[in-house]
């Protein structure tokens, strides 16, 4: 009798912790492709983080039993059965007059979060600790978002919600093996650029280098996550986010373990399937590996033509990508160092200088002057310069000669009135010209301070500042993205409206503005 108690009570435990991590499409089958394909709502990603007033299977009876009766009426039914999220600042209207700092340090206020508010039956990941959100329709916590926020935090001495995040990271990646894309279930397939060890470095700088003793054993396990199957391959071969080049060095790419359309992005993905001569599960999984990289969507994912019908993520080595795996491989050689295990820090300092050569190797263009993505099912560089080639000057991948030729490029290319530029296609994309984001503006001003390019970086972080400011004085909002050739429009481009809060936006402005001294320009 007590041994049955006993496996009962393990098989419910089994069946909460796997119920827990259900997506809402298995959650909800029928229902979820009724509700998404119908666009009862205006945005996909509304029903994906709605929240179930009931049980699942009890909502799903109902809905079998209701949904061919002549009367029946999806929205009604969705709007009895789950709590429709809206925006928690959508609220907010800002004081222009008490200026933009007073602006941000009320918003960390709007966009924090508890820990302890996760319903049950929610998309949303349970998290030890409390946490900062990016804001509008971004509810929840997200992979590389946080590193551009914290930037702020830090000059806003907030190390203890800092530190939350940090833990909240390290929790993840012990319970799920890596941090997801962002902390809801339909995001356990991916995960998003590794900025971990970054975080590490900030958090060092308020306590003490001992915090990547404290981390190791996670950020072992991250790039276990990234480096998988790693030993097995061949020159030529590949296995989720690794490739061995041809020359047998190891490097990596985005991936997503989905073959399916996005959840929180369904209709658009499955009517852009249509559109492709690939396979639809290749394009899917394209689709989803460059939502891993957060630049979704942008023609540097794209052939020749632009289009995104030839997306082909998974074919492409990402400069960026790689100069964070880069960092990650020094941040573990120094948590060694610091822990007194020499043997250990030269191993994972060898992977770090190897991969710095592969990065030079592949993906350094002398023709164009810049760091690039590379094909490696073509064996060339992809044709588009962006700005991730500017991740090589701030993680110190470039040489002294590679970085002045950087930044004469950069001044001459992408430097507009408002700020850096993305790209130099005009595709529609939100990750394409005229759209600049905060986190490339910062990669790039620290960057080129890092080789004494100074005069260049003050020039862009004034022209930044001077966007930031112009459009909170219009609006009493800082935006996501911003245009920043024509700096009268606002950003467009993407799967959503522009969306305003916004974390990594207000990180990097108060980070430049301390540094530069700058309020009003």
């Amino acid at each position: 009798m007590r041994k049955s108690l006993l496996t009962f009570i393990l098989l419910f435990v089994f069946l909460l912790a796997y119920s827990q991590t259900l997506t809402p499409r298995q959650l909800f089958p029928g229902l979820f492709e009724a509700v998404q394909l119908t666009s009862i709502f205006p945005d996909n990603k509304i029903f994906v983080d709605a929240t179930p007033k009931r049980a699942p299977e009890l909502i799903m009876n109902d809905y079998n039993e209701q949904k061919d009766k002549p009367d029946f009426n999806l929205k009604q039914f969705v709007s009895d059965n789950f709590f429709i999220p809206g925006t928690h600042n959508d609220v907010f209207k800002s004081d222009v007059s008490a200026g933009i700092r007073k602006h941000i340090d009320t918003l960390w206020q709007v966009l924090y979060r508890r820990h302890d508010t996760v319903s049950k039956y929610s998309s949303l990941l349970a998290l030890p600790h409390d946490f900062i959100v990016p804001g509008g329709r971004f509810r929840e916590t997200y992979y590389w978002d946080s590193y551009f926020t914290m930037l702020g935090l830090q000059e806003s001495h907030k190390t203890k919600i800092m530190e939350d995040m940090i833990d909240n990271f390290a929790y993840l990646i012990d319970k799920y093996g890596f941090i997801p894309n962002g902390t809801r279930t339909y995001y356990l397939t991916r995960s998003q650029p590794p900025f971990f060890s970054l975080m590490l470095d900030l958090l060092a700088k308020d306590n003490g280098e001992k915090v990547l003793i404290k981390y190791q054993p996670e950020l072992l396990k991250e790039y276990a996550f990234w480096m998988d199957g790693a030993g097995k391959l061949k020159a030529g071969q590949t296995h989720r986010m690794v490739v061995r080049m041809p020359g047998g060095e190891l490097l990596n790419r985005y991936w997503d373990d989905s073959d399916k359309p996005r959840e929180e992005s369904y209709k658009q993905d499955v009517e852009a399937a249509k559109t492709t001569q690939q396979k639809t599960s290749d394009f899917y999984r394209n689709i989803r590996a460059a939502a891993e990289s957060g630049w979704d969507f942008s023609t540097r994912w794209f052939d020749e033509t632009g289009k995104l019908a030839t997306i082909q993520t998974t074919s492409i080595i990402p400069v960026d990508l790689n100069c964070l795996l880069y960092h990650l491989e020094l941040s573990i050689a120094r948590s060694y160092l610091v822990a007194g295990n020499g043997s250990q820090y030269r191993i994972y300092l060898t992977k770090a200088q190897q991969r710095k050569k592969a990065i030079q190797k592949y993906s350094w263009s002398t023709d164009k002057g810049w760091f690039m993505d590379y094909n490696w099912k073509l064996n060339h560089i992809t044709p588009h310069q962006t700005l991730a080639g500017m991740y090589a000057l701030e993680l110190q991948i470039a040489d002294a000669k590679q970085a002045a030729i950087m930044a004469k490029a950069l001044k001459i290319k992408f430097f507009k009135s408002g700020g850096l530029v993305t790209t130099f296609n005009r595709s529609g994309q939100q990750w394409d010209s005229p759209n600049a984001w905060a986190p490339l503006q910062y990669m790039a001003i620290d960057g080129l301070n890092k080789y004494k390019q100074n005069s260049l970086a003050k020039s862009i972080a004034e022209a930044w500042i001077r966007t930031n400011i112009r459009v909170f004085d219009e609006t009493g909002k800082l935006m996501e993205k911003y245009n920043v050739l024509d700096t009268g429009a606002k950003a467009g481009g993407g799967e959503y409206p522009l969306q305003d809060g916004f974390g990594w936006t207000n990180g990097v402005l108060l980070n430049l503005l301390n540094h530069y001294q700058v309020d009003q320009l």
